[in-house]
Order: C-alpha cells, then structure tokens, then sequence
C-alpha cells in the first residue's frame, strides 16, 4: 500500500497531459451571399463541416472501445501481459483464500474502473479450462457491452426483477470463452435492486457456474451500489488514476468498500515509456 501511495504522490506532482482532438478545417470559399449559388455552396460547405464532426466523433469512439479492450484486441501487448500479471496475482491469493467473485470499484467516476474489468476479464478468460463472467453492476450508466460490442436482448436488471433467467440474458463475447450479463432495461430503484434477495441468489448461482465473476461497480463515493455490492464479493480490487485521485479519496473510497476484502489498488494512467495506455 505504501508504494501505490508513493506513485500517487509522484503523479500529483506530474502535470496532466491532455489531448484535444481536432477538426479538420472546412475550405474557404467566396462567393456573393445574394445568389442562389453561393447559398448552394454554404451549404454544402457546412454539410462537409458536419461530416468531418461526426467522423472525428465516430472515431474517438471507436477509439475509446478499442481501449477498453486492448488486450482482447492485442493479446501479445504490453498492456496485455499487465493485467496476465494480475490475472496471476489474483490467481495466488485465490489459493490461500476464496476469491470466485471480483468487485473492480474506484472512488470516483472516469478513473478507469470499466477499462480494467473488461481487460482482466478477457485475459482471464484466456485461461485454458476457465469459464469467466463479467457483470455489468451499473445500471445508470452501463459500459460494458457497447465496448464489447455485444447487443444483450436482456440485461441484469431483468434478471433481478424475475423477467427473465441468468441464462438467458448471458451473452458469450465472440471470439473469446468470457461470458457477460449486460444492462438492458435502466430501472429507477437499481441501488434497491443491487441489495435484494434476488441479487444475492444470482452472485450464488454464477459463482457456482463460473471460475471467476468480475462485477464492474459504480463509483464508490457518489452512490451506494458500490457498497451494497461490496457485501456480495470474495474481494475487491480499487482502480486509482495517476494524478487525478487524491489520496483521501482512496481513503474514503477503502471504507466504504471495507479495506479488509480490498486484495489490491491499480494504479490506471501512469507513464511508461511510449506505451499509450499505461497501468501499474
């Protein structure tokens, strides 16, 4: 824990680095804005302007999907055998003690806490001879299955509202052995749901089906489903982003979560070489 806090405290000191994508500029034209050719043209230049917008958008998506997904995509990366590394990790505290279900939180929101659970989740499912879930916990605002690009017909929610199965909304991520339960319907009362019986029965009944069960959680400080799923899992891992957590938000975050199921912190967004998505 020491040392996670020593980076914290070096990347505070680091000045962030940020990325403004740009627009590729619309070429000037001149014309007289009284006649019907120069209206014409205005209007194909802001149609042009429109176009390059949503392909800057369209890519920076793609991008971003790509990201949280990096090790599926590029198994041999660097990235990739980082997060092999605390596949591994896991793996050894798991022979000690039981740790089937895996809980990734952050204290705030945007620190990379759905980015590491799918990362870990693919590698794990790489395994030969293990079966992996991955829950999708937050049902405000779910993430999971679009970077995976999956389309679930029923989510998590239903589930917990007796809808449907487990089974049936388990969608397997092609090309891989990882299974996920995504977010289809967004309830009004989801912490309510979280802390139900029915939750409960499902963590159980995936816990005997699955080698390991990843729940990707909401944020710890801003709602309470963090906790209310805390109570539910084996451990907890707690994503932390160089140089934008504080240190008393990771405090705060490890008693809401209750630090003695915490198993480890990753320290998301730190520099390494020329590596583009760095994590410790």
């Amino acid at each position: 824990m020491a040392k996670v806090y020593e980076a914290l405290r070096r990347a505070e000191e680091e000045c962030k680095r940020k990325i403004a994508g740009s627009v590729a500029p619309v070429p000037a034209v001149e014309w007289d804005s009284s006649s019907d050719a120069a209206r014409k043209t205005r209007k194909r230049g802001f149609s042009l302007l429109n176009r390059r917008k949503n392909e800057v958008a369209s890519d920076s998506g793609a991008a971003e999907a790509n990201k949280r997904r990096i090790a599926l995509l590029e198994p041999e990366s660097f990235i990739a055998e980082q997060f092999r590394m605390l596949r591994s990790r896991l793996d050894s505290l798991a022979a000690h003690s039981k740790l089937k279900t895996v809980a990734i939180a952050s204290a705030n929101a945007g620190e990379g806490k759905s980015n590491v659970s799918i990362n870990l989740a693919g590698v794990t499912a790489m395994s030969l001879n293990r079966r992996v879930l991955l829950i999708d916990c937050d049902m405000r605002r779910p993430t999971i299955q679009r970077s995976l690009g999956i389309d679930p017909k029923f989510g998590l929610a239903e589930i917990l509202l007796g809808h449907v199965t487990a089974e049936e909304a388990i969608v397997s991520v092609e090309g891989t052995s990882l299974d996920v339960i995504g977010v289809r319907q967004q309830p009004q009362n989801p912490s309510e749901l979280l802390a139900s019986q029915e939750m409960r029965a499902l963590i159980a009944e995936v816990a005997e089906r699955y080698d390991r069960v990843f729940l990707d959680t909401p944020a710890a400080l801003s709602l309470p489903d963090a906790k209310i799923i805390s109570e539910l899992r084996d451990g907890c891992l707690v994503v932390v982003r160089a140089g934008e957590t504080s240190r008393d938000d990771v405090e705060a975050a490890l008693e809401v979560l209750d630090r003695r199921r915490v198993v480890g912190l990753v320290l998301n967004g730190a520099e390494m070489g020329h590596e583009r998505y760095a994590y410790y």
